[in-house]
């Protein structure tokens, strides 16, 4: 029976969102096991919550910069082999770079950094030290996500001309952050969140799904960038136009204060011959309309379908797969990844696809440039 991966976490403690997402999506595949942690800013509540997940006290660590001394003077065969950060952005990147600096492998949450400042320095610390990093744009982990690329990758829909990507949410309309709501708190906060809202928190998912289905990079964007609800401190929406290194032109919108609307993200691509529709909440559907056919239905599991979205189909047809699932496939692919790397050999290609450090980059430049073109009277900023 293989050993599973040792994974050490970083934040998502006790009444933390993301950290239990994370959690989850880790262990669905058998692959991993969370064996310690820092999970919180406070060393008390830290080792409640490492308790509370039935880690030993040894292994419940009150500060980050503990967990990683200490993890890295047990034996080979006990220490962690990788560090999930899970923390607000203003943490991802001192966790991040000690751990690298130290020898272990890397998983954070998205944005990469607090800044483009620190993206950059962590760039150049994974290529340095030679260390696996992913990000997890989790949305890039869907089936249908992988075979739009794939048909885009294969000329199918021919040139690209247009791209339509939206993110709208509803849940900030109000001003949640002042009721203490923990989510809304350090996502409006400047000192934590960086220097954008909406942007950088659900703009950056529309940025990285627009450029990893297209395989085209955003060069140039003129945004119009808005904060509507009273005495907020930072954008809650957002309109960008944007021009992609192969000729296509776009549009992403972004919005928290599109009342009544839930995790709507979807996305638009069309081409010469036709086009692509995919939406996050009906992630298993996969729309191609074409100049001089019928409008064909791709479905999760069903057909014909390209390698990368079979490889990362996990269940029959017609059983929704969904979130965790796409978050998992993440995992999945850098614990993969990473075994064949400790095992000296080279990984299917198939799932070497996952978010890297250079997709974190763009994601920061992209946030910097949105807000520097929305406080500008300038019509295109470069990125």
């Amino acid at each position: 029976m293989k050993q599973k991966l040792r994974m050490g976490m970083v934040g998502g403690g006790m009444g933390a969102f993301i950290g239990a997402v994370h959690r989850m999506a880790a262990a669905i595949d058998g692959e991993i096991e969370l064996v310690c942690g820092a999970f919180s800013s406070d060393p008390e509540k830290s080792r409640a919550s490492g308790a509370a997940l039935g880690l030993p006290a040894d292994r419940c660590y009150g500060t980050f910069e503990e967990m990683i001394r200490r993890e890295k003077r047990l034996r080979p065969d006990r220490r962690m082999q990788f560090v999930s950060i899970v923390t607000p952005n203003h943490v991802h990147f001192a966790p991040a770079k000690m751990a690298l600096e130290n020898g272990f492998a890397v998983i954070c949450d998205k944005p990469l950094a607090f800044n483009l400042k620190e993206a950059l320095a962590l760039e150049k610390i994974v290529e340095k030290t030679g260390q696996l990093f992913a990000l997890t744009h989790n949305y890039t982990g869907y089936p249908m996500v992988k075979q739009a690329r794939q048909m885009i990758r294969h000329g199918e829909l021919g040139a690209l001309r247009k791209v339509v990507v939206e993110y709208p949410q509803g849940w900030l309309s109000t001003p949640l952050e002042s009721s203490g709501q923990k989510q809304a708190s350090w996502r409006t906060d400047p000192a934590r969140s960086g220097i954008a809202g909406a942007m950088g928190d659900i703009g950056t998912h529309a940025e990285n799904l627009a450029e990893y289905i297209t395989g085209q990079h955003i060069t140039e964007l003129c945004a119009d960038i808005s904060t509507f609800v009273p005495g907020r401190a930072l954008d809650d929406d957002g309109n960008v136009l944007l021009h992609f290194s192969g000729g296509a032109k776009g549009i992403l919108h972004a919005s928290q204060i599109s009342a009544g609307e839930e995790n709507n993200l979807n996305i638009r691509v069309y081409g010469e011959k036709g086009g692509l529709e995919w939406r996050q909440m009906e992630p298993n559907t996969l729309l191609v309309k074409w100049l001089d056919r019928p409008t064909q239905v791709y479905r999760t599991g069903v057909g014909n379908l390209y390698p990368e979205a079979q490889a990362h189909t996990r269940i029959p047809a017609g059983h929704p797969e969904g979130y965790l699932e796409a978050f998992a496939n993440i995992y999945r692919n850098f614990a993969l990844c990473l075994r064949a790397r400790l095992e000296g050999r080279e990984p299917d290609p198939v799932y070497t696809d996952f978010p890297s450090v250079h997709d974190g980059v763009r994601g920061m430049r992209f946030i910097e440039k949105v807000i520097a073109s929305g406080k500008s009277n300038k019509k295109w900023v470069g990125v």
